[in-house]
């Protein structure tokens, strides 16, 4: 790991404009076109990428090339993430052996340089492949890496501070480590607190919270913090975020989410369960009860409770077995409620309701395309 100091770089806010906010878009082009487009995102605005735009998605070198032709004709500021600078590592620093095992390798073609290489034609079979691989990605990509090497790590506007994981204070940032900017995971969870907005992104808002899982904006208007990463492509139920900032010093905050589930009208009364229970990423052991073809009967280690998830979700085997983020909670749904389905199942359809995921088991049927928004400007 190449250590540096965080780069900080102050931006104005668009006159007569809003400035949105997006974090994590992990080379899921399709949303970010959709979300722009839902957002009405025009020329008058301002876009900040808050870190993280390529990486673990399916079209990384695309949607690098996207933002990098759509600044041209609006106004984007991109700042880096921690899997932003992956592909320079590799690149530049040493560690072959475990930067080609943990990233080539675990993230295979859902990593940027994977498909670079795939689309300059050099092989990548082993930590050998790698000084040819260098040469042939520094000729072939020169804009693109140049794009990635020049993004700060801090961008600083009346009223706002943009960091992709996080700072202890906005004091001396350009003394910071840039590294531990980057990735500074359960940054809510450190106690700080600012005197104007710092927004985040980095660690899904779903692992801040309790009871029934929730992939909206987290904004702690008391301590000034807004953590806006949804979980796309991490997450089966995540959604990419837009946070809309109307102007400078405006704490009037709201959001734009968009999740790429199919909507349908929900045609019967469900009432809201009781002490709902979820299982997340950073406590995920299980015990495997009982295991079906699709459902699968687990006891949480850590709480003992036990739960029924898509077995599907279930990792690992007797004592290292683990499953990807479940829930056990019912959403209150009234008739003509209109919902994301997430997955439909023999025990109901696994749905987001205002950006909260849960289980309905009533009847659905397709919503009308009218019901959703008109966009204000097609996006290429």
């Amino acid at each position: 790991m190449i250590r540096r100091k965080a780069a900080v770089q102050a931006i104005p806010f668009p006159e007569g404009g809003r400035l949105l906010a997006v974090s994590d878009v992990h080379g899921e082009l399709t949303w970010l076109k959709a979300l722009l487009e839902k957002a009405a995102f025009s020329r008058r605005d301002a876009l900040v990428l808050v870190g993280d735009l390529v990486e673990k998605g399916p079209e990384s070198l695309a949607t690098l090339r996207y933002v990098m032709e759509l600044s041209r004709t609006h106004t984007i500021h991109v700042l880096s993430g921690n899997c932003d600078q992956l592909a320079l590592e590799l690149l530049e620093g040493p560690g072959d052996r475990d930067l080609f095992r943990f990233y080539l390798r675990a993230w295979g073609e859902r990593s940027l340089v994977m498909q670079m290489a795939r689309e300059a034609g050099a092989p990548v079979e082993s930590p050998g492949d790698l000084p040819a691989l260098r040469r042939a990605l520094e000729a072939r990509f020169a804009p693109e890496l140049s794009f990635l090497r020049g993004l700060p790590t801090i961008l600083t506007a009346p009223g706002f501070v943009f960091v992709h994981g996080g700072v202890p204070s906005y004091d001396h940032m350009e003394e910071l480590d840039a590294w531990s900017c980057m990735k500074n995971d359960d940054f809510m969870g450190q106690g700080h607190a600012f005197p104007w907005y710092c927004v985040v992104g980095h660690w899904p808002v779903t692992l801040y919270r309790t009871g029934a899982p929730c992939s909206d904006p987290l904004i702690d208007r008391e301590r000034k913090i807004a953590s806006i990463d949804g979980g796309c492509v991490l997450k089966e139920d995540g959604q990419l975020n837009a946070l809309v900032i109307p102007g400078p010093w405006r704490e009037d905050l709201s959001w734009v989410s968009y999740d790429g589930c199919p909507v349908y009208r929900a045609l019967d009364p469900q009432e809201e369960s009781e002490a709902p229970f979820t299982i997340h990423w950073t406590d995920h052991a299980v015990e495997v009860l009982e295991r079906g073809e699709e459902f699968s009967l687990c006891r949480h280690r850590s709480t003992g409770r036990v739960l029924r998830v898509l077995t599907r979700y279930l990792r690992g085997e007797g004592e290292a077995a683990w499953c990807e983020d479940a829930t056990d909670y019912r959403l209150p749904v009234a008739p003509g409620d209109l919902l994301s389905v997430v997955a439909r199942t023999s025990r109901g359809a696994l749905a987001k309701k205002e950006g909260v995921t849960g289980w309905y088991a009533g009847r659905l049927e397709a919503a009308d395309p009218a019901c959703a928004p008109a966009p204000a400007e097609k996006f290429p």
